[in-house]
């Protein structure tokens, strides 16, 4: 086995995960796994740069997650960054301040290769799976941007498209600065247009409706699950694996959309990171399941970190 060491930055939050990796066997097994809302991407989507604030509770998190991977004894690393630092004028001040403190210089990689890493973190284990029909759609609805992937034992397609929960957050629920609780329903209509936009540009290039299993990954969508199981506190082995129909999804996304801060946060699996996103995300994940006809949507906790952690080893 090789110990291994993975970080994926994105617009909302920053993950890490040490596992020892055993290619023979395709095991990964977990020794530490987190995540901390960092809010890389605030304002990005605005002002083209990341705000010092932002970088600062980075880096905060990168200085807690270089302390961890030390202390397990990790013999290789790979930092990944995803949509925020893609967009951003001033990255290179990100960059020197990850290297400065981790060692090494985080990777501002493609939608493509973003893709590629969730498609392989959300299926390498389901391979041997009687009860999931190939093509799989893997999903990954992250902060910034929300990627596309359909394949079988190989990727067919792959699209990164600029909707993601914080994004469409920013852009069209916030007024004078907050947002607004709750949405009126012009601004729920600009999301949904702004999302079917998207979803046109994702079928361009990746046959989205061959797709036979839909595969959800990120906190959007195992939120999701969470409010769907009704679950006292956020459970991850319940959360994997798990299948919430569309009935479900669209019936917890109007009750979202509709709702206060006050009576998001009150839901006992809500990530404090996410009362305000929620909404969005889980709007994001409605409309594919519309739009490819997805009876229900199979919830992976494995995703595009998974991805990193298998390139290493």
């Amino acid at each position: 086995m090789t110990r291994v060491a993975a970080i994926d930055c994105g617009t909302n939050s920053i993950r890490l995960l040490v596992a020892d990796a055993d290619p023979a066997t395709g095991e990964l097994v977990d020794l530490d796994r987190r995540m901390t809302i960092v809010r890389l991407g605030q304002g990005v989507d605005r002002t083209g740069r990341l705000a010092p604030e932002a970088l600062e509770r980075t880096f905060a998190a990168c200085r807690e997650y270089a302390a961890i991977i030390k202390e397990h004894g990790a013999e290789r690393l790979r930092f990944v960054a995803t949509s925020a630092s893609r967009d951003a004028e001033n990255r290179d001040e990100f960059v020197r301040g990850v290297l400065d403190i981790l060692g090494v210089e985080p990777e501002v990689i493609t939608g493509d290769q973003e893709a590629g890493f969730s498609f392989t973190g959300a299926t390498k284990e389901l391979a041997g799976s009687d009860h999931l029909d190939k093509p799989y759609l893997v999903v990954d609805i992250g902060g910034g941007s929300t990627e596309f992937v359909v394949g079988d034992d190989q990727v067919r397609g792959a699209r990164s498209v600029d909707v993601g929960c914080v994004r469409m957050t920013e852009r069209h629920l916030v007024r004078d600065g907050a947002v607004t609780d709750p949405p009126t329903e012009e601004q729920i209509a600009a999301v949904r247009a702004d999302i079917e936009r998207a979803l046109d540009l994702a079928e361009e290039s990746v046959p989205l409706r061959e797709a036979r299993t839909l595969v959800g990954l990120a906190g959007s969508v195992t939120t999701v699950s969470a409010i769907a199981q009704e679950l006292p506190e956020y459970d991850s082995r319940r959360i994997h694996h798990s299948r919430v129909p569309r009935t479900k999804v669209r019936e917890i996304t109007e009750w979202l959309l509709h709702s206060t801060h006050a009576e998001r946060a009150a839901v006992p699996s809500m990530h404090p990171g996410r009362v305000d996103v929620i909404a969005a995300g889980a709007l994001v994940l409605l409309s594919i399941m519309n739009r490819i006809g997805a009876e229900e949507v199979v919830v992976s906790e494995h995703d595009i970190l998974d991805g990193i952690a298998w390139s290493l080893a």
